[in-house]
This record gives C-alpha cells, sequence and structure tokens, in this order.
C-alpha cells in the first residue's frame, strides 16, 4: 500500500494487543494487515473476537463486503461513534476493504450462547418476530433476510447468532433512533422503528440465547431480498492475497 493509505502512526500508538504471526527459525512472522488493525483488536479483542464487555463485537469472520459497509458508515457519519469516525477518516475506500477482507478470513471458535429461560413469553415472542415477523405491523422476519439458519447472507448480510444481548439491543435501539443508519434503501431503519421497546428486548433475549450452528455461522450464498444499506464496493479483488 502507499503511503497515502497507510493506517497512520499516531492511530497505533498505545495499542496494547499484539498481532497475531507464528515463528519460522525461531522468529515471529506478523501478519501485515494483523499488525495494521492493532487499533482495531484493542477494542474489538484479539483477531476481532469481540471486546469482553459485550458492546464491541465480534469482527471475525464476518461478511467482507458487510464489514466494508460499516467502516464506511462510521467514516462518512451515517453511525455515530467519535472514536470510530477519528480512526477512520484517514483512510481510503481500497484500504477499509482491504481491512474488512482481512477480517472475513479469520475462522475462530464462538462463545457459548447466553442461559435463557426456554418458553417463557419474552422468549416465545422474540422467536416468532425473528422466524416469522408480524405481518399486521409489517414486521419482516428477521430470517427473511438474515437466512433460515440466521448466519448471513452473501454479499453482505451478517449473521445474527453469536451476539451478546445487550449488543442487539443497543443496535437495534440505534437503528429506531437514528444514531445508525445505511445507504438506501435502509431497510433495518424501516424494520426497527416498527419495533416496541418490549419487542426489542424479546428479540435480543431469544436471539443471544441460540447457539452458533456446529461448524461455525457460515452465510448462505445469497438470500431472495433488497440489496438494504449496500455500499457500491470499490475496484478491488477481495480475493486477491492481501499484502
Amino acid at each position: 500500500m502507499g503511503a497515502a493509505t497507510r493506517i497512520p502512526g499516531w492511530i497505533l500508538v498505545g495499542c496494547l494487543i499484539g498481532a497475531s504471526g507464528h515463528a519460522t527459525n525461531g522468529k515471529a512472522i506478523i501478519d501485515p494487515m494483523a499488525e495494521r488493525t492493532r487499533a482495531c483488536t484493542h477494542c474489538h479483542g484479539p483477531q476481532g473476537l469481540a471486546g469482553p464487555d459485550g458492546y464491541y463485537p465480534r469482527l471475525a469472520g464476518k461478511p467482507a463486503n458487510y464489514l466494508y459497509g460499516q467502516l464506511l458508515h462510521f467514516r462518512d457519519g451515517r453511525r455515530h461513534y467519535p472514536l470510530m469516525r477519528g480512526l477512520l477518516e484517514p483512510l481510503s475506500d481500497a484500504y477499509l476493504m482491504e481491512m474488512a477482507v482481512y477480517f472475513s478470513r479469520l475462522e475462530l471458535p464462538y462463545p457459548p450462547a447466553s442461559r435463557s429461560l426456554d418458553g417463557g413469553a419474552t422468549w416465545t415472542r422474540g422467536r416468532d418476530l425473528v422466524l416469522r415477523g408480524d405481518p399486521q405491523r409489517e414486521i419482516a422476519a428477521c430470517a427473511s433476510c438474515h437466512g433460515e439458519r440466521l448466519t448471513g447472507a452473501l454479499p453482505g448480510v451478517p449473521g445474527l447468532l453469536g451476539l451478546p444481548r445487550d449488543y442487539i439491543t443497543a443496535q437495534l435501539g440505534a437503528w429506531k433512533s437514528g444514531m445508525r443508519r445505511a445507504h438506501e434503501p435502509d431497510c433495518m431503519a424501516d424494520v426497527a422503528r416498527r419495533l416496541s421497546a418490549a419487542d426489542v428486548n424479546a428479540i435480543a433475549h431469544w436471539l443471544s440465547s441460540q447457539p452458533v450452528p456446529q461448524g461455525g455461522p457460515n452465510p448462505v450464498s445469497s438470500v431472495a431480498t433488497r440489496a438494504c444499506g449496500r455500499p457500491p464496493v470499490p475496484a478491488t479483488d477481495a480475493k486477491a492475497p492481501l499484502t
């Protein structure tokens, strides 16, 4: 990468979590992108496994186009978090995609699901909204876009399993309030505005109680849905090796 697209040195100052690598002839070989994304893993956990407080979400294994879109939204002000915007403002679209591809390729284990009181009214309401929606209120089922197994859909729809309850609640609340936005058509904003506070709580309760499928949350190839919130992809070959 040219000097104009490298992460500025000040971003990496004070980041405490080391980059991943392996030893060859007694010397550690550092993955270049792991080194450059230390600012990400300082909050999002080693290799993007998620922060310990449940607020900073997992990055590892999510679809590259989804991660790229979120990086754009933070950089360009559709999502509001000053620290993220400050880190990303100097970076080009192509560099953001390179970061997104790096994290999307990390296949790492998921934590166990949270315990839940199966069969309770809140749990049942959450399950119904996630899997069937509420047609009378024009609320689409989460599964209609995120896949029947809720593991996401390529190229840019994330999975919903393996996320902490508080994080799910916070993000649905951000969609409802307009603090989180996406490119048009902003389908999530349309859905979230129709949810009550009780609906949000029920969805978060049920989703966080569901285990990640054995073998990992592999996204399906596609789901018949609109290209919701999908930004244009920069002219970068996402399958090429990162250097």
